[in-house]
């Protein structure tokens, strides 16, 4: 990116993240006017769902254009070509069957890697090798050993790594880190974390059967152990299955838990055990866990994390969240917002708060997404990493805690962690799931 792009409208990306949507529209329509030769110019990587919604969002941030689009399927391409040219100007992006052709384009600043998550690891590596920043879709890495090798190739580059966890970048996210650092709630015991998807039915059993007309079914493979293609293994429910995902506790996991851990200010458990499985569909197609509960025990407080499909009954009556349960009382955030929920206690007879009340914190006019998005173009316009709401690092905290979870659950025991030596204290079985095995002739990047 020529240096006269990092000096242009330096403050309006800035002022998007700190006003909030609705202040910083007009700053984004501003920024629009940039000529194209001083644009971010962006590559999408797997461009079916959140890749992009990722990219899309970033157009609004303005100053933004997409240049390049891959992905295995076709169709995909062409539906996303279009919809590129309406939100981008006009101007018809390349198209690339194979990633790493799109990464020999040296116009291209950054991409967003929106595939599956066995392929992050190896398409954010090449990209850095590449030269490029990386908008990265959460969870960061499918394994323990991956996160390692994307934060050591991310410090061995001089790029900007944003990780899609974008409750960070929501306000009442925030509200909540505020209120519990300010000790109002007292002693925290306890964070819960949940996810409760109502929406999810069981994934019906389907034949295997020859890939669509368009797919490149083995590149879509890529790293994965080499099957035959079924349509319940592709695009969206992927996340089902061991191969390429980790079900509920790396897709929601990683969001919810990276709050708590962010709020917490802990990184890396002393223990963790789970237990559930397919509960709800035990003869569904999926792999994955529909009903699972993981305790994780940090130094002076427990996280529970819970999740189960097809019910919306979660915790505080929420599908979703975080709760902080204090001495004084429990501080309880989502999508939706914030809320205080005082303790009681008697005092001269009567009953009264152990802290003091307030209304429920309700976000309005904000897109979380792209206010997230906009802190990643900022930081490439500063090439300054640290103003970054999820850096790579920060990404990794919350997946190599959801794997571990995952791990747990798989050897059916408490497992105890040795930061010292990034592993599981005598337990060959545990550690054995800490680095993936890479197949079809591709290679494991290592830290």
């Amino acid at each position: 990116m020529k240096g006269s792009r990092r000096q242009f409208i330096k403050g309006s990306s800035l002022a998007a993240v700190s006003l909030g949507l609705a202040g910083a529209r007009e700053a984004f329509a501003q920024a629009k006017a940039v000529a194209p030769s001083d644009r971010v110019r962006f590559g999408v990587i797997g461009c079916k769902g959140m890749g992009w919604a990722d990219m899309r969002s970033a157009l609004r941030t303005g100053g933004v254009e997409c240049v390049a689009l891959a992905d295995v399927d076709q169709s995909v391409l062409d539906e996303r070509a279009k919809d590129a040219a309406e939100a981008g100007g006009g101007a018809t992006p390349k198209l690339y069957r194979d990633y790493r052709k799109l990464l020999e384009d040296q116009s291209i600043d950054a991409v967003v890697v929106g595939t599956p998550d066995h392929w992050h690891c190896l398409i954010l590596v090449d990209a850095l090798a590449a030269g490029k920043h990386v908008y990265v879709e959460k969870p960061l890495a499918n394994s323990i050993d991956e996160a390692r090798a994307m934060v050591a190739a991310a410090r061995r580059s001089n790029r900007v790594v944003q990780v899609g966890q974008w409750q960070r970048s929501a306000p009442q996210y925030q509200e909540a880190l505020k209120t519990v650092r300010s000790g109002a709630l007292g002693k925290i015991r306890l964070v819960k974390v949940w996810a409760y998807q109502g929406w999810m039915k069981p994934v019906p059993v389907l034949p295997d059967s020859a890939a669509p007309a368009g797919v490149d079914y083995d590149m879509w493979l890529g790293p994965a152990p080499k099957r035959p293609f079924n349509p319940n293994r592709f695009h969206f429910n992927f996340r089902w299955f061991w191969d390429y995902a980790g079900g509920l506790m790396t897709d929601w996991g990683v969001h919810e838990i990276d709050i708590a851990l962010w709020v917490m200010d802990a990184k890396a458990p002393k223990s963790v055990m789970a237990s559930g499985g397919k509960l709800a569909y035990p003869d569904d197609a999926s792999e994955t866990p529909d009903t699972l509960q993981a305790v994780f025990e940090y130094d002076d407080f427990n996280m529970l994390w819970e999740h189960a499909t097809g019910i919306d009954g979660g915790n505080y009556g929420r599908t979703e969240g975080i709760a902080f349960i204090g001495n004084n009382g429990t501080a309880v955030v989502d999508r939706g917002g914030f809320e205080l929920l005082p303790e009681t206690a008697e005092v001269d007879g009567e009953r009264r708060y152990r802290m003091d009340a307030r209304p429920p914190f309700r976000p309005r006019d904000v897109e979380a997404l792209d206010l997230h998005t906009a802190n990643f173009v900022e930081a490439i316009r500063r090439n300054d990493a640290s103003i970054l709401k999820c850096g790579i690092e920060t990404g990794s905290v919350a997946a190599v805690n959801a794997h571990m979870g995952n791990v747990a659950f798989k050897v059916g025991r408490k497992i105890y962690w040795d930061p010292a030596s990034g592993s599981f204290k005598g337990d060959a079985e545990a550690n054995a799931l800490i680095v993936p095995a890479y197949h079809n002739g591709w290679k494991r990047p290592t830290a």
